[in-house]
């Protein structure tokens, strides 16, 4: 053998144990993972019950940042700046779908992030305050066509999930509604509970409670079909809007650049800790479902929501300052 040959493969085998080596040693010091929402919604609540779990199997702390405001993008754009080193990881929820149409950002979503999992989907739903006559969808269709811009409903902001979704619903239904937005879920459904405003479209996670105890009556669901955690109350699909779709969802994300070994060591840990029964059943107890997908299935499904909800977002000159 050729002495340069020799020295080449010399030189890849003491080499390989090395990279071997340094991949294997992540994480050697704590993992961020920014909420780009304030601490009490549903992305940090979801977050927090998976962090001890994932921190244990990864043999390192998981230490939540929130970084609220802006319907989640101030938190998103700072994870877009974070190094691609796997020591900074983002939880993201359905609004970093709409916000990439409905705002000028710093960053794209599917070039900046590299997905991990679809953590959870869920129902969103539509909820009348107990004081209103609405008993179901079909309740607000009559009233809305007789006074057409009276009706309001509440979101936790412009440009959201709840808006967007709230606005093809609309449409479909040939109906006028008028949009209350709020500085995120937590003022919302203060007023909402409160019958400051008379509907609310929210994730069910922020609004169980008060469906349970019979303040907050809900009118439908935007799930294909009938959801497991608002029991008795039909899909707006079966009440006749039959292609109508909008489930929330949260997903977990890696910058762009990390290293596929990180990635992938990420995603099964975090499907791991998914699968865990206490953490599975106090996530789904909230009012959504645990996916747990793998990082391909994660990055179509993202794709799929930014070019449906986009559509909507154009159609409708829905602006953040609207």
């Amino acid at each position: 053998m050729k002495r340069r040959s020799l020295l080449t493969l010399t030189a890849a085998g003491l080499t390989a144990p090395y990279i071997a080596g340094a991949q294997g040693a992540w994480p050697e010091r704590p993992i961020r993972l920014i909420v780009p929402w304030p601490p009490g919604g549903s992305t940090d609540t979801i977050a927090r019950l998976f962090q001890a779990k994932l921190g244990e199997l990864l043999g390192r702390p998981v230490v939540i940042d929130n970084r609220g405001g802006a319907s989640g993008a101030i938190g998103s754009a700072e994870a877009a700046r974070a190094p691609a080193d796997g020591y900074t990881w983002m939880l993201a929820y359905d609004n970093e779908a709409t916000n990439q149409t409905v705002m000028r950002l710093s960053y794209r979503t599917l070039e900046a992030f590299a997905p991990v999992t679809l953590v959870a989907t869920g129902p969103l739903a539509l909820v009348a305050h107990q004081s209103t006559p609405y008993r179901n969808f079909q309740d607000v269709v009559n009233a809305a066509k007789q006074a057409p811009d009276t009706i309001g409903y509440a979101t936790s902001g412009v440009g959201g999930l709840a808006h967007v979704s709230t606005t093809l619903l609309s449409a479909q239904a040939g109906i006028r509604l008028v949009h209350v937005p709020y500085r995120g879920g937590g003022p919302a459904v203060q007023d909402a509970v409160a019958g400051n405003v008379p509907m609310f479209m929210s994730n069910v996670v922020i609004i169980s409670q008060h469906i349970r105890n019979g303040v907050l009556r809900p009118l439908g669901v935007t799930t294909r079909g009938e959801s497991r955690h608002v029991p008795g109350v039909q899909s707006f699909a079966q009440q006749g809007l039959a292609e109508f779709e909008a489930p929330t969802w949260w997903a977990f994300l890696g910058r762009a650049g990390t290293p596929e070994p990180i990635l992938r060591r990420m995603n099964e840990a975090l499907s791991q800790a998914l699968a865990d029964p206490e953490v599975k059943a106090k996530i789904e107890e909230q009012g959504c479902d645990v996916v747990a997908s793998d990082p391909a299935a994660c990055g179509r499904f993202l794709t799929a929501e930014i070019e449906k909800w986009g559509k909507v977002i154009r159609d409708n000159n829905i602006r953040t300052d609207s």
